[in-house]
């Protein structure tokens, strides 16, 4: 950023640093350097629109600066602020730990609906494997005051974030987080009963195409929970094979897919006996998002 002789004030950096973003293919470019400068002032982004003439200090342009330049690199803007949004809740992020994604408010939207819609499911127990920074644990335990939730994670810095959410929205108390593998934590439970949904937004990105994801992604982002094996279908596997012991009748198992892994995703479905009716749910852009299967029949 060149040192100009006039003021740098609120509305002539937000203008520079959005076209500097756009040259430099950063996504949402005036909303990431609207982010920045919220952040870097300490207040919320909408006041910038009431402090548009206020101008920046020495120290805030510093600083300010530094975000840039990284911002630039395709540093995802949340592991810069250490904040990310997700159905309507503010979370704590640290690099890492995989970033919420807006796609992934399907599968949250599918679980809502789904207990509100269906009798016997007034105050679910629902099970959320590999959940990262805990944000679907934490929006359904606030939207479901009811439900009973326990959240899983492999990794222990997931697990860190995870509990600083909760703890950080007062939903600690009814959310259980569990370091392990899939299933296997559960065991350490002194009630290890069946659960009314199982959901997850596990690892989906066909091992041989990460290295064609986008650099704020493939050189940021953790690989672990990306990397969904050779055709990106490894853990929704493993879910659905521990799903009949874990899964009450009635209940659903609802785990979020790729963009183009609806009919795969189907054909994979189709192996497991012990579940039926299953269906591909779409998302907000019309894309195939959430694999759903239930008990089957006896």
């Amino acid at each position: 950023m060149e040192q100009q002789p006039q003021t740098w004030t609120v509305k002539r950096i937000l203008e520079w640093t959005s076209a500097f973003f756009e040259r430099k293919n950063v996504d949402a470019p005036r909303l990431s350097a609207e982010l920045l400068l919220a952040h870097v002032l300490k207040v919320p982004r909408l006041k910038l629109y009431t402090d548009y003439d206020r101008p920046l200090i020495e120290s805030e342009l510093l600083s300010f600066r530094e975000f840039v330049r990284r911002a630039g690199e395709h540093e995802p803007i949340a592991y810069l602020t250490g904040q990310a949004h997700f159905f309507d809740l503010e979370l704590d992020i640290k690099p890492g730990v995989l970033i919420p994604r807006p796609d992934t408010e399907t599968l949250v939207e599918t679980l809502l609906g789904f207990c509100r819609h269906t009798p016997g499911m007034e105050s679910p127990r629902v099970l959320d494997l590999c959940t990262g920074s805990g944000c679907i644990a934490a929006a359904v335990a606030k939207h479901l005051p009811t439900a009973t939730v326990v959240a899983v994670d492999i990794d222990p810095l997931a697990i860190e974030v995870a509990r600083a959410n909760l703890s950080k929205l007062k939903l600690d108390g009814r959310v259980t987080v569990l370091q392990g593998d899939l299933y296997e934590p559960l065991t350490s439970l002194i009630e290890c009963a069946p659960f009314h949904l199982i959901l997850s937004n596990p690892p989906y990105i066909r091992t041989g195409d990460i290295a064609t994801l986008d650099r704020n992604v493939k050189d940021f982002e953790p690989h672990r929970a990306l990397d969904g094996g050779p055709d990106g279908l490894a853990f929704h596997r493993r879910i659905l094979a521990g799903t009949r012991e874990r899964l009450l009748p009635g209940g659903r198992v609802m785990l979020e897919i790729a963009f183009d892994q609806g009919k795969a995703a189907l054909n994979m479905a189709s192996e497991y006996r012990a579940l039926g009716d299953a269906k591909i749910l779409k998302d907000a852009a019309g894309n195939d998002r959430v694999l759903t299967m239930s008990i089957a029949p006896t």
